[in-house]
Order: C-alpha cells, then structure tokens, then sequence
C-alpha cells in the first residue's frame, strides 16, 4: 500500500530511498550421506584446506579493514582458525564417515548450542559460528558465500540479522540504508552504519515481507520505513520535489537517495548558543580511524579502543608492539587530549590468553578491569606500553579503566597507573552501582566517561544486539538518563570533568540533554561531529537544562524523546 509507514528502532540516523535488496537466504544445510572409508584421508583434509581459504580471505579483508570493522573481521578470522571446530569435523568424517560439509555442519552446531546454553552475550556467538560455518559449507560445495548482495545499482539492505563479517562489509557507496527484524540500537550493525553514515531501522516487525525491488523511504532517525513513498513523504524528508509526483514511487529503482544526519562541517569548536564550551572528540579503534578523526576536526580522542593490538590473536602482543601501535594514534593527535582505555576484554571480546573459557553469564562476569585480578602482568604490561608511548609523542594522554564499579577498584586502578608515570587515571562508569557510587570512585579518579551502550544494557537488563528487547535498548531511558544525573552530581563534588563515549554522544537531540545533566565533553563517530554541534549551538546551556528536565520527568523513553523534540521544534531550533 502507498504511504504504508511501519515503526521499529532508530539504529542510525539519516534518512534514504530506494529499492529492497533482501540478504540471501543461508546456505542450505547439507544432506547426511557417507563416503567410502578410503575417502576419509582427503575429507579430512578438504575440511582443513577449506577452513583454512575462509580464515585467509576474512583476514585479508580485516587487514583493509579499519576501526570496529577490522576488529570483527579479525575475531571471525580467528573463529575460522580454531582448531577446534576443524578437529571436531575431521573425527566425525573418521568415525561416521561423515561427508566434509556435513561433519563441519554438525560440528558447529554442536558449538553453537554449547554458546546458547551460555545465554547472552555467548549466545550471541552462535551466530558468529554458524556464519562460519557456511563460508566453511560454501568453500567445500562451492555453493555461494554469506555476503552482502551486490546487484549493481545502490539499494535499502533488509534483513532478519547481519552477521557481525557482514555488517563490517557494508559498502555506503551502494547500501542506502538498513532495516533488519532482529538487532538493537547499539548492536555492532548499529554501531558500524552509524560510523559509515547509513540510515538503520531495527526490530522493525514484517521487514521479511516487503517486497523485493519496491521502493523505501528508511528514517532511522525516527526508525520509520514508509512502504512505496509519496512524493510528499519524500518532501517530507528531504528527499524529493515535486517533480517525484509522477515517477511511480513504488517502481523498482524509481528513487535512490540518501540525506545524511548533517551536511555541515565541523571546525574543531562546539558551544551552546550563550557561549558554553563543550569538547567534542572522537571514538577511535585504530590508527586508521584516528586519521578520519583528525581530518574531520575532531579536538581529541575521548575514547581510544586498544583492542585492536589484542583480537584475533592467540597470544598477548608484546610491549614494543603496543608501543608502536599506540604512537600511531597519539602522533595525529599532537598538543591534543587522547583517553586510552585499557583493554576491554571478555564477554563479547573474549581472548584465549586472559578471560575465562566458560562462564555462566559473562556479561555479569570477568571483563574490563576484573581480569587483572588473575592477570595484573598483562595491565601492568600495557600500561607500561602506554606510559613508553606517551612519553614519546606531545598528545595530552589521559587512561581510563573499563567495568570498574568500586571504589576500591579506582584507587587500585590509579596507583597502578601513578607506578607507571601516568598521572590522568579515570574510570569508565557502565555499571549503575559506578553511577550511584561516583562521588567515591572521582574521590581518587581525575575523570569519568560514561559508556552509555553498557549503561542502558545493565540498567533495563536488555542485551544490546536481541531484538525483542531494543525498545529498551535506548539511552533515552529515563533511568538511565538519571543515573547520568547522579555520575555528574558526584563528580561535581570533587570538581571532575565527566564524558559520554557511548552512541548516545552521538545523538544530536539527545546532546544537548546530555550536556543539561552535567556532561562536559561528548566522543562520538567522526561522522557525527557537525550535526552535534549544529545541534549544542541553537540551544542555550539553560535552555539544554530545560530539555533535560523534560526528559527526566517522562515516564517512557518515547516520551522523553517526543517531549525534547517538540520542546526543540517550538523553538525552532530542532537539529
């Protein structure tokens, strides 16, 4: 139907049409049939060979890779080079005479439901091992591979779910905008579209039913898809003239557009309209996204992701490696701030060498900052990295712990880096109790920076990437929102400065809000940086104090949302 609008979560912000392109469907799980016991010798080695191809080319894509895209390509790689699941496979072709295909089939179900059994986030690497599984599948039968489709013309992706080695292949160059049924709104999907400025609506029930070639109109701002747009619609959103009136809107390829979020250009400052200065920083994973940074003006790093030294490998990198990789990031960053937070390793980013094999639930388990309770050897190591690092480039280094939820946990923290030379030590605030408890760990600490994305998981006890659970997602969530409140009241006691480096920085209606509740700087997606500060500079710092208010006395993050905008809208200043 014409102007059919449907209504799931806002994942990126943006707004694109054109015409559907749904992922293919997986590949087709093999027939149980046998060999002939002579046979078993080459199947056993076609399984290798072929885990083997699928480890190399997801490798080679990591190493073109950049930021949170390399990341996953690099532990998806890793997965595929497990000798686990390939000796698995083989001692079923020996023993059953299994075909290679159906031996690999059987053997990472058979791990996936081990993970599922984890709950969430392990059972969330189920995904991650049947994927594998088919790019091990396809290289055996040559039946085609998972893949972003690729039908020569730009196009809306949907989707039940993008597989992480998907998500981190996403062309914006041809995808338009992504709508998935499943997925949340700080799901990596999420995360990456929003770093490539690709519109995204997720958990948007029926989005298998619309029809392949029809034209969407996606508004992953407002997480809206309308279905054949009107040209109006397309007016609307910024997408059309009048002249769309007699194209035929629901014709395949009849309109392929994209709006992005901001057409501006950040110039490295960022104030409310009365003068109120507010950093504005970037998230950054690796030196290649320091470079994006950098060229998009962003005043410094206020978040520094040092996974990439660590993922993807089976043993811990040394020193010199971690010295060289970090002098990397902090040479753009010259006479400017950059947050390096220490290894955030387990739950989602488990490594062989540090977290634990098994846990009952390892999002509640040993992560961040806990696994140097049975390692301190590796944070001593890589805070001596950072400290050899700094001391060789002008950036202004600040460190920050992940998880900490303790007092106690800070001052250990703090004099660990103090033994090291490194006198910024700060947390990261995740965790409600961290919130609640701030005035006591910015007693020791010299900063705070609230990772939003864990905030909310922890607080709505919603995991982040399940879509039956993404209307809660949202750091739009009252309590959430006034657990910020408290982390900033704390801090204030003790005069500290307070960050957000979760998505939620990079929201240009919810900044300002943000900034009303006490938070200082703002670190985000390069991309986001001029929409930001387009949106802090029509509004005055009472006025963001306004809208804050308004959204704490909401009762539903829908609310809080509708009654900031409408609040923006009246005075003309909606970003």
């Amino acid at each position: 139907m014409p102007g059919d609008k449907r209504t799931g979560v806002p994942a990126s912000p943006g707004r694109a049409a054109g015409p559907v392109v749904h992922m293919p469907p997986r590949v087709p799980e093999p027939a149980t049939n046998r060999i002939a016991p002579e046979a078993v010798a080459d199947a056993v080695q076609a399984v290798k060979d072929a885990a083997s191809r699928v480890e190399q080319d997801l490798a080679e894509r990591a190493g073109r890779a950049t930021g949170t895209s390399a990341d996953i390509l690099s532990v998806t790689a890793a997965m595929a080079a497990d000798p686990t699941l390939a000796a698995d496979a083989a001692r079923r072709v020996s023993a059953d005479h299994l075909t290679p295909e159906r031996a690999v089939w059987d053997a990472a179900g058979a791990v996936a439901t081990q993970l599922e059994a984890l709950g969430n986030p392990m059972a969330e690497r189920a995904r991650d091992v049947r994927d594998v599984r088919d790019r091990i599948v396809a290289a055996l039968t040559g039946a085609t591979p998972p893949g972003v489709p690729d039908p020569g013309h730009p196009f809306v992706l949907v989707a039940a779910d993008l597989a992480p080695a998907d998500t981190a292949t996403l062309d914006p160059a041809t995808v338009l905008a992504v709508v998935t049924t499943q997925g949340g709104p700080t799901s990596h999907m999420a995360i990456i579209a929003r770093a490539l400025g690709i519109p995204a609506v997720v958990a948007l029930g029926g989005a298998a039913g619309l029809s392949a070639g029809e034209t969407v109109l996606v508004d992953g701002t407002d997480g809206e898809v309308i279905v054949a747009p009107e040209a109006a619609d397309l007016i609307a959103a910024g997408l059309g003239t009048e002249e769309d009136a007699g194209q035929g809107q629901g014709a395949p390829g009849a309109v392929v557009r994209r709006r992005p979020p901001s057409r501006g250009v950040f110039d490295g400052t960022a104030s409310t309209r009365d003068g109120y200065d507010v950093d504005l920083v970037a998230n950054v994973a690796d030196p290649a996204e320091a470079d994006v940074a950098a060229n998009k003006g962003a005043r410094g790093v206020g978040l520094f992701r040092t996974e990439f030294c660590f993922l993807g490998r089976g043993t811990e990198p040394t020193v010199d490696e971690q010295v060289d990789a970090y002098r990397a990031v902090l040479a753009r960053f010259a006479g400017r701030r950059v947050v390096v937070r220490t290894l955030d390793a387990g739950a989602d980013k488990p490594l062989r060498f540090l977290t634990p094999g098994h846990e009952e639930n390892p999002a509640l388990g040993v992560r961040g900052i806990r696994t140097a309770v049975d390692h301190p050897d590796v944070l001593d190591r890589q805070l001596e990295a950072i400290s050899r690092a700094a001391r060789s480039a002008s950036a202004e280094v600040w460190v920050m712990a992940p998880m900490i939820a303790t007092a106690d946990e800070t001052r250990e923290f703090v004099a660990a880096c103090a033994a090291h030379g490194l006198d910024t030590a700060g947390v990261m605030i995740e965790t409600p109790a961290a919130a609640l408890q701030s005035r006591w760990l910015l007693a020791d600490a010299a900063f705070a920076s609230l990772g939003t994305n864990d905030l909310t998981q922890y607080t709505m006890a919603a995991d982040r990437d399940l879509a039956g659970v993404a209307a809660l997602s949202t750091p739009w969530q009252p309590a959430v929102l006034d657990l910020v409140r408290v982390a900033c009241a704390g801090a204030a006691v003790h005069g500290r400065p307070v960050g957000v480096c979760g998505e939620a920085a990079a929201d240009p209606l919810l900044a300002p809000v943000l900034v009303g509740l006490g938070v200082t700087s703002l670190s985000m997606t390069p991309r986001a940086l001029a929409a930001v500060a387009e949106s802090l500079a029509r509004v005055t710092l009472e006025g963001c104090r306004e809208l804050a208010a308004l959204a704490l006395d909401s009762p539903t993050a829908r609310a809080a949302r509708d009654a900031v905008r409408d609040a923006v809208r009246r005075q003309g200043e909606h970003p």
